[in-house]
Order: structure tokens, then C-alpha cells, then sequence
């Protein structure tokens, strides 16, 4: 029983590659997880397998003189991706990678979890892998549920995101919102079909449709202000069976994304006002649908990231990189909106983006990024 060496946070990475699951379906990655952690000095710590929440696992490391429960948060379920990276230990599941380095997540919280098993910390420390980032929001699922509750209560909660296009090992954070937030916009229009050589007789759905998606076009435009940031993106469209018919129904899907909860319900509100128009100005029915799920804005807590930055842009071994908010959605924001806590990035070095089937991090962050957190916590609790 002892610290995990790199070699051997390597081997677990690996190991971890070639088994990725889906989300709420992690059930040989929890076990292989679980594992781990019964290899280490079991003296501090204290494992709770949820039964409401069967593939997530949290692991309590008692402190000498606490003063507070601090967070660490890993995610540990993959994408439906077929691997296309050619590693001798690429994906043994077929169409499913961990195309966003969940992987490398959980590798370097068990190298943090490790040395505090060896070396007991001041406060309690709670790490908490979590199933269904990617989707299903685990994060939401699991403060609804009361995981942290009890010996497992989290008072402020830390954890990363690798990032492709920072050297590899580098930490990268900023004030403010790391991700955006997403939700989910589906609009159902229902009009009057009818032949197509007598439009008067119908109520046309696809020019509703077509109108609506124009008028939500400016609400970027004209009703955010351009210094704040947000997206509105529909991607998928349907209506119609056939080109002589005008169609009576139709249905748009999208996203709508912000660095704000404030923005998002904002956004919200105004496709709201527009949908209402439209029904009026084209006698048509038009109902939208909302769901953000828990796929909040990250937004960091100013105190505590403030205090995080200027940890990392002092430490001599770390190479600190202040970053823009990025625009993809992360279910941590629905737990830093009920607990105090900051996000992060570690740089993986990497051509190939997030999500995509050639992506091939850098295992050397994975050490460096041990390190780094690992200094940031000891420090995080010296501070009383």
C-alpha cells in the first residue's frame, strides 16, 4: 500500500481507456475504480457506494483537525465514439471512447486521493466519481439524491476538465465562467395542412417555422448585450411528407447556451415573447420546450478561485495559463450553483479536439496535474 507512482497511474489510465461505458452504465469502470481504492492505506478513509445512484463512487478521507469537507470531483462515463486513434490500448467496446478524457480525470484524482491515504490531511476530503457527465446530469442527479450529506457533506468542491490546446501538465482557470451553460429548446408548430394550390384554405406551418427561426436569430443580436455572450443554434428541422401538401405540423431542436444563468433565462424568456408572436401573426399554435437538465454555467466562486489562481501562479512547478470561457457545457456548474467551488483545466497537448475519435491526450499531464492539485489542496487547508 503506498502513493501511486506515475508508472503506475499510467497503467490505470490505460486500463481505463480500454473500458469505457456509457452514462449511468459505468458499472466495470466503478469497480475497477473501487479497486484501486481498496489497494490503498485504508486507515482515513471511508467509502459510501450510493444504491440510489449505483455507478458513482465516494471516498471520505478523514482529516486530523478538520475544519471543513473539501471536494474533489471526477467524471467517469465515455462517449458513443468509435475510437479511430490506433493505441494498442484503444477502446475493447465497440462505439463507445473516452473521447472527452474522463480517463485521465479519474487517473489523476485516484494520484491525489493516493497520497492523501498516505499522508493525512488537516481537513476532510470527500472525492466524489461521478457517473453521467456526458449525459443523464450525474452531477444534478447526485445533489438531488443527498449524497452530500453527512460525513460526505462537501463544503466547497474543486475539480478539472482536460483541455487539448494547453501544454500538457499546464492548469488553466480564469474568474468568473469556465463553460457555458447549455439547455435544450424543442418548438412544436401546429397549423392547418392543405393542398398546395390553395394556400388560403390552410394555415402553413413550414412559413411559421421559417419566420420563427429568423425572429429567434435576433434575439443575439438585438436583445443581449454584445459584451455578454450567448448562443442560440437549432439543428435539426422537420415538417412536411410531401412537396404538394402544405404541412400542419412542424418541429424545430436546438440549444441555447450562456455564461450566465441570468443570460440562459433571459434567452428563455425571449424565445417565449416570439413563440407567442408567431402564433398570432400566423393563427398557428406553437409551443416550446425547455429542459437545461443540470447542465448549468460553471461559474466559479470569486473567493475561492481568486485564492486557487494565486496558488497556481506562484507554485514554481506549475505552469499556469489564465484562460477564456469556453462555450461546451459541463453538469459541474448545477453543483458549483449549490456548492462554492472552482473549475479548472489541465492541458493535455493535443491536435485533436474534445469528442473526437482521433483524441489523444498527453499522459504526462497526468503527474503534473497530481502534483499541482495535491500542493493546492495541502495548501487550500494550512490556511485555517
Amino acid at each position: 500500500m503506498a502513493v501511486f507512482s506515475e508508472s503506475e497511474l499510467l497503467a490505470i489510465r490505460r486500463h481505463l481507456h480500454q473500458i469505457p461505458e456509457l452514462a449511468l452504465k459505468e458499472r466495470e469502470t466503478h469497480d475497477f475504480l473501487l479497486k484501486k481504492v481498496q489497494e490503498l492505506k485504508q486507515d482515513f478513509l471511508v467509502v459510501k457506494e450510493p444504491s440510489k445512484l449505483p455507478t458513482a463512487l465516494l471516498v471520505l478521507v478523514k482529516g486530523s483537525d478538520p475544519q471543513r469537507n473539501i471536494g474533489y470531483r471526477a467524471d467517469i462515463d465515455a462517449l458513443p465514439v468509435e475510437e479511430d486513434t490506433g493505441l494498442p490500448y484503444k477502446s475493447t467496446h465497440p462505439g463507445i471512447m473516452h473521447a472527452c478524457g474522463h480517463d485521465i480525470h479519474m487517473s489523476v484524482a485516484l494520484g491525489i486521493l493516493s497520497y492523501f491515504s498516505e499522508n493525512q490531511p488537516k481537513d476532510n476530503l470527500v472525492f466524489f466519481f461521478q457517473p453521467a457527465e456526458e449525459s443523464e446530469s450525474g452531477g444534478m442527479k447526485a445533489y438531488n439524491l443527498g449524497l452530500f450529506t453527512g460525513d460526505f457533506q462537501v463544503d466547497e468542491f474543486y475539480g478539472l476538465h482536460d483541455k487539448p490546446d494547453l501544454p500538457a501538465g499546464a492548469i488553466g482557470c480564469r474568474e468568473g465562467t469556465l463553460f457555458a451553460g447549455t439547455c435544450e429548446v424543442n418548438i412544436e408548430i401546429e397549423g392547418e395542412g392543405g393542398h398546395a394550390a390553395f394556400p388560403q384554405k390552410a394555415k402553413d406551418s413550414v412559413v411559421a417555422l421559417a419566420s420563427l427561426i429568423l425572429q429567434i436569430q435576433t434575439i443575439i443580436s438585438r436583445s443581449i448585450d454584445p459584451i455578454e455572450s450567448g448562443v442560440i443554434t437549432f439543428g435539426k428541422l422537420e415538417a412536411g411528407h410531401i412537396r404538394n401538401v402544405i404541412a400542419d405540423h412542424a418541429r424545430i431542436e436546438g440549444t441555447i447556451r450562456g455564461l450566465t444563468q441570468a443570460m440562459i433565462e433571459k434567452i428563455i424568456d425571449r424565445i417565449k415573447e416570439v413563440c407567442q408572436g408567431v402564433a398570432l401573426s400566423y393563427g398557428v399554435k406553437v409551443t416550446p420546450e425547455f429542459n437545461q437538465g443540470g447542465y448549468w454555467p460553471v461559474e466559479n466562486n470569486p473567493e475561492l478561485t481568486k485564492n486557487f489562481i494565486s496558488y497556481m501562479r506562484d507554485a514554481e512547478d506549475v505552469d499556469y495559463i489564465e484562460t477564456a470561457p469556453a462555450m461546451t457545457g459541463e453538469d459541474f456548474g448545477f453543483l458549483l450553483n449549490k456548492i462554492p467551488g472552482t473549475m479548472f483545466w489541465l492541458g493535455v497537448d493535443d491536435d485533436s479536439s474534445l469528442h473526437s475519435a482521433t483524441f489523444t491526450p498527453k499522459e504526462a499531464a497526468i503527474y503534473k496535474g497530481v502534483q499541482a492539485i495535491t500542493g493546492f489542496l495541502a495548501y487550500r487547508m494550512a490556511q485555517g
